[in-house]
């Protein structure tokens, strides 16, 4: 059983990982690294890492990759930037690692992924474009099938 003071430090501990992804999923494109996270959150990084990952299922920094990875294949489908463009414009300072972690998460080379975007998306909403072809973090739970009787 906790007590009282254990819980409310554990809501406030939630509440600041909350302003922190907030962040990242405002600012994303900003130089952005762990420190300055737990500065802003009032905790050091090694804790803000751990209990970013006991809340959320990834660190920081891989959540905040993920995110720049969903913006980038949204202007990769868009079309009108080449790959090193889009590399810089969602925040990542190395082509390397923008490229390997996005081949990671989506599947394929980002120039892979932009040729093929524009077929696979053609004619289709883009808020419709954005949720099929969102793509998967690191142990993120798929949703079953329904069951129909």
């Amino acid at each position: 059983m906790t007590s009282r003071p254990d819980e409310a430090r554990h809501l406030r501990d939630l509440a600041r990982l909350r302003r922190v992804r907030d962040r990242i999923d405002r600012e994303y494109a900003q130089p952005l690294d762990v420190e300055a996270l737990a500065r802003g959150a009032h905790m050091s990084a090694g804790h803000l890492s751990r209990q970013f990952r006991l809340a959320y299922g990834e660190s920081p920094y891989g959540y905040l990759m993920t995110r720049r990875i969903e913006r980038a294949m949204a202007l990769l489908r868009r079309g009108d930037l080449s790959v090193t463009e889009v590399c810089f414009a969602v925040g990542c300072s190395s082509l390397g690692t923008f490229s390997t972690r996005f081949t990671e998460l989506v599947g394929v080379p980002p120039s892979t992924y932009r040729r093929q975007a524009a077929q696979a998306t053609a004619g289709m909403p883009s808020c419709v474009a954005k949720q099929v072809t969102r793509p998967v973090r690191n142990r993120e739970a798929r949703v079953p099938e329904p069951h129909l009787a």
